[in-house]
Formats: structure tokens, C-alpha cells, sequence
């Protein structure tokens, strides 16, 4: 079976066991503050396990895109380097929401594994968790009695805790699991060790292929178990996995799934796969992280230097690293692969061929700016390894290689082979001392403690009325404190809410709350999986109370035109420029929209017009909204919709219409057009290769903007003395300030032809040197410099010292020839060092031409005086 069939009938197994079928979550995500990406299969259905949001189907199977790079799932150094480690993969999953338990799960993975595939039933075995002291719970008998019908009780392996006790975290919904283990090994090497003696034991061939957790807990934050009043079915299946296992391989790189990108590799670098260690290695994490890198961006992550973006540029550059190193290719050459990637996933997901230009050509640019920062790196180390050698010593400061590492992105494995080729090592103590200290500051800047929510009011779900209402009367359901960045917060949940939270890149509502004469401010407003939290410094005194909440007025209806005006540029863009403009992000607060776009290249003054003029076309038309909730998705497909990049959507959406501008959108809006004011495009620029941002103002920022420029030009017209034609007169200035500015160096050059006259009939031999010591009036430290080195291509055995007063600023030069840095043992660097004590300054250069500067000119004398010191000795 090829990959492709082996993840349809998956899909098409539990569908026939009336599983609701679900399409991938994005891979990043956008509204859990603890996960940057979705590690898990389960990671989409959070809110529903923590009970914070409706049951949609009891039954859903999906294969969902998980990436494990970085916190508790670690899995980049290792991969590449063994058969089995992947930073992007597939989850398929089953789930059961309050509906199934144990008995189907077992019964119903078996059925698959041994009926649908036809795995070798003597070559699977089955854990079950043995019970913990610490938690109070037993060994999962029921598991194994179920187990138990299907394989001998030889193939039943009791596990511990850590391999078969599933937690989200140190808190929230959990329970026991049983994984599903296969042994991959030929029959002389089972004679010699049972597979079950090898289970959870690292082999690379006998391994878990899927996990089937049993959720009936939830932990407490003190650490205690309470049974969840529904349980619920989790399983992972790791679809690489499966198919090295179905397909007969020993590695999943020898699965279709990578192979046709490893013959790309091939192809391209002009290596064969498996004839060198390192070559494999490399091709491997090549062919690996250009399915990480390519599925972020399709799901709307872009590389950059913080957050998200900047663990993919650590996995794209990882990947041109090998490449430099072990390939050999000099040049970009990832980008080239990833038609080969869209053809043989597109099936599975068909974003990739609508993103793949922007795949491409983001993936070019990055490789293009790492090779550089390459060049400049090694050119860098090379310093570190001649300092390091006129010392004598053998080892490198740690230290130093993690200012590499950190500031200029440069590997540390790269480091360390070029190291080897000068039969020098790295004090890893020392870079390891300094990449803790960089983790101690970063986790002290995200330290985040919560606590227990504490339950006020028994509530199922707290509705959204900002959309109609920005004040009503409500009540807090639940709180907890939270501590960030050593800062003691209260999260709050009502019943209901007016305050929107951020989200789709509108930020959230501030406002307050007030009760008994008391207010309670709400600093911020999010969403934690699905739960609209509101921040506050302080907890209301009785927070059983009514409490009257309202919303920031000004901040929501400047927010709200930005957000509109964003919809309504939008489609001016694609008007403009074409369709293929499609919204890569966006910022909305009250001051600005920030509008990130697929674009490739710069847009011209006359294109930035047309938008402005069709944006403003439509505010001054006062187009009313048509705003349509909860339609079905395939309706609001068929109405022209535009979906959003990056975004994950429901069943039902929400509808935003003005005239010809149709989104799904989740955000505020102005009631019509008119109410947008006024809107300007301030600036446009480049994010990454082919995407563009724009950032514009409306309402009263844009107002404040057009009185600033006219105030300006106002101010302009009383300087220049001119109301008529503006532009001729600036011209008519600019020119003849360009044809002093010609008439000013000439008569520069001259006077420096003179002064360099006078400065040779000045000339004084003392000791065989030619001595030129003056104190020069007013002239700049580039014309001293440019002087010296004129007199020193003019005149032999030279010796020249400089100094000169400008803008309150001593400044010194000394110039020595050649010959005499042997012959008289001058070093025009050593001079300066000594002489620039004499202005309070400092400065330096090699020993023929060296130059300070210092704030104390009353001590130029002094410091010339101080030459002839040197030319006596």
C-alpha cells in the first residue's frame, strides 16, 4: 500500500464506525497561550477534554499535522541521526467524546491493525498501566481483560507511570493508556531476545505505533486525581511509522513518504542515499525539516527572529546547515524540493498547491540570508581561531562560540567541525553556562504560575454579546490568580460578556467592571482554549455580586474602523494587484492596521494611490454592514467568502459583508462605512520573499496624520518664501545647494592643496625621519586622514602627526612610512594610544596609520608636543 491509501483507509475504517471525519487543525496555533504548535493529535479537541466547549460529534477521526521541536517534546537534535524522529508528522487519530470507552477502542485498533492491514498479529504486543501508590489508582485490569482476547497474555506488558499514564499537563484531564508495540526485527533475532523484553526499551525495531489513552481523571493543581464525569478516547497513531510497518522498511525514511524527496536530494547534491553516514544523516534532515518548514508557512508561520517564527528558522537553517557541511551545496537548494513535497501530499492537503509560490520563494530568501550569515560567520571564527593559537591554547571560550551561536545564528555543530580541521575543541562548560543563563532570563520573562480555577456560579458556557451590547449586567462564574513575569493577575470568567477577546488579529477589550460602587479594571481580554478570559490587576471584595460591565467605548470604535477598513483594503488589494494578494496576518488595535500580503515585489506610488482611492471610494459610499451568523460553511463558500490564511474554522461562521468585500470574520465592525472616517496607507515594505506589509490609519489617527503634513507644508511654504508652485521652488533650492556643494569641494581640494605645500616646506629632519608635527585649524578627521595618506605617497622616510579642533571635538592622526615601522621601530597605534590621553579620548590603528578622537581640545598641543618623545627615543 502506498502512504497515500494506507491514510484513506484509516479515514474510511472509522468512518464506517460513524466517526465524524475532521480536517487538520493548523499546525500553529493561535489561541492556546501554553502550546506554540500543535504537538499532538488531541491539541484541536483541548477545550472540548477540558470541558470549556461543546461536543460537535461524540466520534471524530482525523490525521492531524503535528510538529515537535521545542519544550517537553524535544525531538529536533535527534532527528535525522536515527530511522524513527521527525520534527513535522502525521497524528491519526481517533476520538470519543463521552461516548465509547475501552472495550471499542482495543477492540476496534485490533480490527484495524490485523483485518484492515494485516500486521502479523504475533508481532504485536499490548501495555497496560500498572497502577501508581503515589496516585491511588490501580492496575488497569479492565484494559488487560480486554486485551486479552485478542493476544496471549505473554504479549500483555504491565508499564509504569511514565510510558502508560497520559497528562496534558501538571494539571487538567488524564487517565491510563495502553500502547500498541510491534516488533520489526528478523526471526534469528527474536530467537535470541523475546520482543516483549525490548518494549519501551529505545529499539529502533521494536516500537510504539499508536497510544490508546483512557481519560477519566483530571489532576488538581495540588497533584490529586477527581474522576471526570465523562470519559473520553484519545488515540495517536504515528502515520510514518505505520508506514514503515506496512510498507516493510526498518526506517521511515525508506517509506515513499521521503523517498521521493530523498531521490530529489540526490538529484541535486549528486550524492547517492545510503553509501555514507553522514550523507544519510544529512538527507534525512533535509528531507524531514522541508516538511516542517513548508507546513508552517502553509499554515500561516512564517520564519522571523521571536515566538513561532523563530523555531522554524531554527529548523530551516538546521536543514541548510547539513547541507553546507555534509552535501556540499554552497548554494540555495531546499527551495528546489518542494514541488516534489506538493505532489505527493497535495492529496492530503490541498493548501500546499495554493501556497506553494509562497512556500518557495520564502524558503529561497531564507536560505539566501543564512549562506550569508555562513560567510560572516566563519569569517568571524576565524578570528576566534588565530586568537586562540597566538595563545597557544587548544581550547575555545564557550563563551565566545555562543555569542555565534545567539547573535549571529551560527550553529554550534558547524563551529565545532571547523574547530576539529584546526585540532581545536569548544569548552563545553562554557557554553553550556551561557545557553542557561539565556534559558534563566527567557523563562523568567514567560514565567507563568497558575492557579485552581475557583468555582463561583455553575455555568456550561459564557456566551459573546459584544457584538450587539457594550455594557450589561453579569455575573463571575469562575477566577483564578495568575502570576506573570513576577506579577500577581486575576483571570476572570462571567456568565457572559461584552469585552471581545483577541482574536483573527483584533486585540482584545479593556474596560471594567463595577459593583457596589467598587470598579475592577479589565487590563486585557483573551481566549484560553476557547474560554474568554479577562484580565485584572486586583479580585472585586464580593465576587458572588452583580456587576455592571462596560467596555472601552473610544478604544472599541477606533478598533473597530481599523478592522473594517482592513476587510475593505483587503479586497482594494486584490482589485489592484490580483487575486494571487491574499492575507498572510494582520494587527488591528486602535491606532493602526497592520496587513500582511502575498505580493512579490514592491508596490509603486501610483498602486498604493488606486487602494487608498477605492478604500476611501467605499467609506465616503457609507456602504451598510450585512452581517451573517452561523452559516453553514459550504453557504458561505458559495457566497464568495474569503477565508482567512492560518485560521482555523468551524462547522458555522460568521459573515461580513460591505458591497463587493465578503470574509468570515469572528472580529467587530462599524455599522457602515461612513463611520471608517478617513484611510491612509503610512508605509509599505517587506516581511519575508514575496509577502508584503502594509501599515495604515483611519478615523482620528489618519485626521492627526493629514494636520501633521499640512502643518508641515504650511511651515515649509514660510521657510522657502513661497505660496504658488512648492515643488519648482524646492528644486530651484536643492539645485543651487548642489552647485555650492560642487563649488564648496573645489575650493576644499584647493585649500588642502595649499595646507599640504605648507605642511612640506614645514618639514624637519630629526634622526633620518622627515617630520611633519602641526596643529591644523578646522578641518574635519576624514580630510586629516585623506591628507596623511597624500603626504605619505609624496614623501619618504615620513613621520606625520596631526591634530585639529572641529565642533568642539579634538581629533588626532598619525601617519608613518613603511620602511621606517623596521628601520626606527614606530608604531604610529602605540603613539596614538599614548598621545590621545592628552584629549581625554582614546583611539588606535596599525602601525603606519592610526587616529583618536576626545572632547578636551585644549589638549591638542600637548598631545603633538608628546611625538617627538617617540622619534628621540
Amino acid at each position: 500500500m502506498t502512504s497515500s491509501e494506507i491514510r484513506q483507509s484509516f479515514l474510511d475504517f472509522f468512518k464506517s464506525k460513524q466517526h465524524k471525519i475532521v480536517p487538520s487543525a493548523p499546525m500553529v496555533i493561535k489561541d492556546d497561550p501554553t502550546l506554540m504548535f500543535t504537538n499532538a493529535g488531541m491539541n484541536q479537541f483541548k477545550d472540548i477534554f477540558l470541558g470549556e466547549n461543546e461536543i460537535s460529534a461524540k466520534r471524530i477521526a482525523d490525521t492531524q499535522k503535528c510538529l515537535r521541536v521545542s519544550g517537553k517534546h524535544n525531538d529536533l537534535e535527534e532527528v535525522g541521526h536515527d530511522t524513527y524522529h521527525h520534527t513535522m508528522f502525521e497524528m491519526l487519530g481517533n476520538w470519543s467524546f463521552g461516548d465509547y470507552f475501552k472495550k471499542e477502542a482495543i477492540e476496534w485498533a485490533w480490527e484495524y491493525l490485523t483485518d484492515v492491514l494485516k500486521i502479523n498479529k504475533a508481532n504485536l504486543y499490548a501495555t497496560v498501566f500498572e497502577g501508581s501508590k503515589d496516585d491511588g489508582t490501580d492496575a488497569d485490569e479492565e484494559a488487560k481483560s480486554y486485551w486479552k482476547k485478542f493476544i496471549p497474555e505473554d504479549q500483555i506488558i504491565y508499564g509504569n507511570k511514565k510510558d502508560n499514564f497520559w497528562e496534558m499537563g501538571a494539571s487538567g484531564p488524564c487517565g491510563p493508556c495502553s500502547e500498541i508495540h510491534i516488533d520489526l526485527r528478523e526471526d534469528t533475532e527474536k530467537a535470541k531476545i523475546p520482543g516483549r523484553d525490548l518494549v519501551n526499551k529505545d529499539h529502533p525495531l521494536v516500537i510504539e505505533i499508536w497510544n490508546l489513552v483512557f481519560i477519566q481523571y483530571n489532576r488538581k493543581s495540588n497533584g490529586n486525581l477527581e474522576n471526570l464525569p465523562a470519559k473520553h478516547i484519545d488515540t495517536g497513531m504515528g502515520f510514518e511509522r505505520l508506514c514503515m510497518v506496512v510498507q516493510g522498511k526498518k526506517s521511515n525514511y525508506d517509506t515513499d513518504i521521503f523517498q521521493v524527496l530523498i531521490k530529489e536530494i540526490e538529484q541535486v547534491s549528486g550524492k547517492l542515499y545510503g553509501k555514507d553516514k553522514d550523507t544519510d544523516i544529512a538527507m534525512r534532515v533535509v528531507a524531514d525539516h522541508l516538511r516542517a518548514v513548508a507546513f508552517s508557512i502553509t499554515d500561516g508561520q512564517l520564519p522571523s527572529n521571536t515566538g513561532a517564527g523563530y523555531v522554524i528558522r531554527r529548523i530551516l537553517r538546521r536543514a541548510v546547515r547539513y547541507g553546507y557541511s555534509f552535501l556540499d551545496i554552497k548554494e540555495p537548494f531546499i527551495y528546489k524540493l518542494v514541488d516534489a513535497l506538493t505532489e505527493n501530499m497535495s492529496s492530503a492537503f490541498p493548501k500546499l498547491i495554493t501556497q506553494k509560490q509562497i512556500i518557495n520563494d520564502v524558503i529561497r530568501e531564507e536560505e539566501i540570508s543564512f549562506l550569508r550569515t555562513l560567510e560572516t560567520g566563519i569569517k568571524m571564527l576565524d578570528g576566534i581561531i588565530a586568537e586562540t593559537k597566538q595563545h597557544g591554547y587548544k581550547v575555545v571560550n564557550g563563551k565566545d562560540v555562543f555569542t555565534l551561536f545567539d547573535s549571529y545564528g551560527f550553529p554550534y555543530g558547524l563551529t565545532q567541525l571547523i574547530l576539529q580541521e584546526h585540532d581545536l575543541i569548544i569548552s563545553k562548560k562554557n557554553f553550556d553556562e551561557a545557553m542557561a543563563e539565556q534559558k534563566n532570563r527567557s523563562k523568567a520573562d514567560a514565567t507563568s504560575d497558575k492557579g485552581d480555577w475557583i468555582t463561583v456560579l455553575e455555568d456550561d458556557i459564557e456566551e459573546f454579546i459584544g457584538y450587539d451590547h457594550l455594557e450589561t449586567e453579569l455575573k463571575i462564574t469562575r477566577y483564578r490568580k495568575i502570576k506573570e513575569k513576577n506579577k500577581d493577575l486575576y483571570h476572570l470568567v462571567f456568565n457572559y460578556t461584552p469585552f471581545y477577546a483577541e482574536s483573527g488579529g483584533q486585540v482584545g477589550d479593556i474596560g471594567y467592571i463595577e459593583a457596589n460602587g467598587k470598579r475592577t479594571e479589565i487590563i486585557d481580554t483573551q481566549k484560553d482554549l476557547g474560554v474568554i478570559v479577562h484580565f485584572s490587576e486586583s479580585l472585586p471584595d464580593d465576587v458572588g455580586a452583580v456587576f455592571k460591565a462596560v467596555v472601552n467605548r473610544t478604544k472599541r470604535d477606533l478598533t473597530t474602523a481599523n478592522h473594517s477598513a482592513t476587510h475593505l483594503m483587503h479586497k482594494a488589494l486584490r482589485d489592484v494587484l490580483g487575486n494571487h494578494a491574499e492575507q498572510k496576518g494582520s494587527l488591528v488595535d486602535e491606532k493602526r492596521l497592520r496587513f500582511d500580503f502575498s505580493h512579490f515585489k514592491k508596490m509603486s506610488n501610483e498602486e498604493i494611490e488606486k487602494v487608498e482611492r477605492l478604500v476611501n471610494a467605499k467609506i465616503r459610499a457609507n456602504i451598510p454592514l450585512e452581517e451573517k451568523r452561523a452559516v453553514p460553511m459550504p453557504e458561505a463558500k458559495k457566497m464568495g467568502a474569503t477565508a482567512l490564511f492560518g485560521e482555523k474554522y468551524g462547522d458555522v461562521v460568521r459573515v461580513i459583508k460591505f458591497g463587493d468585500s465578503i470574509e468570515l470574520c469572528g472580529g467587530n465592525h462599524v455599522s457602515a462605512t461612513g463611520k471608517i472616517g478617513f484611510f491612509k496607507i503610512i508605509s509599505e515594505s517587506a516581511v519575508a520573499s514575496g509577502i508584503r506589509r502594509i501599515e495604515a490609519i483611519t478615523s482620528v489617527e489618519a485626521e492627526n496624520y493629514i494636520f501633521a503634513e499640512l502643518r508641515a507644508f504650511k511651515e515649509i511654504k514660510v521657510l522657502i518664501k513661497s505660496s504658488k508652485n512648492i515643488k519648482e521652488t524646492i528644486e530651484k533650492i536643492l539645485n543651487e545647494n548642489k552647485e555650492n556643494k560642487s563649488l564648496l569641494e573645489k575650493f576644499e581640494k584647493e585649500k588642502t592643496k595649499h595646507l599640504k605645500q605648507e605642511l612640506k616646506n614645514s618639514i624637519k629632519e630629526i634622526n633620518g625621519i622627515n617630520v611633519i608635527i602641526e596643529k591644523i585649524d578646522n578641518s574635519a578627521a576624514g580630510q586629516l586622514k585623506d591628507l596623511a595618506f597624500q603626504l605619505k605617497g609624496e614623501i619618504e622616510n615620513l613621520l606625520f602627526a596631526a591634530g585639529t579642533a572641529n565642533n568642539g571635538k579634538a581629533n588626532l592622526v598619525v601617519m608613518i612610512s613603511d620602511n621606517l615601522i623596521k628601520e626606527k621601530n614606530l608604531n604610529a597605534g602605540q603613539i596614538i594610544r599614548e598621545i590621545s590621553k592628552e584629549i581625554k579620548g582614546g583611539g588606535g590603528g596599525p602601525a603606519h596609520f592610526a587616529s583618536a578622537g576626545g572632547p578636551d581640545t585644549s589638549g591638542i598641543e600637548r598631545a603633538l608636543k608628546k611625538v617627538f618623545d617617540f622619534i628621540k627615543k
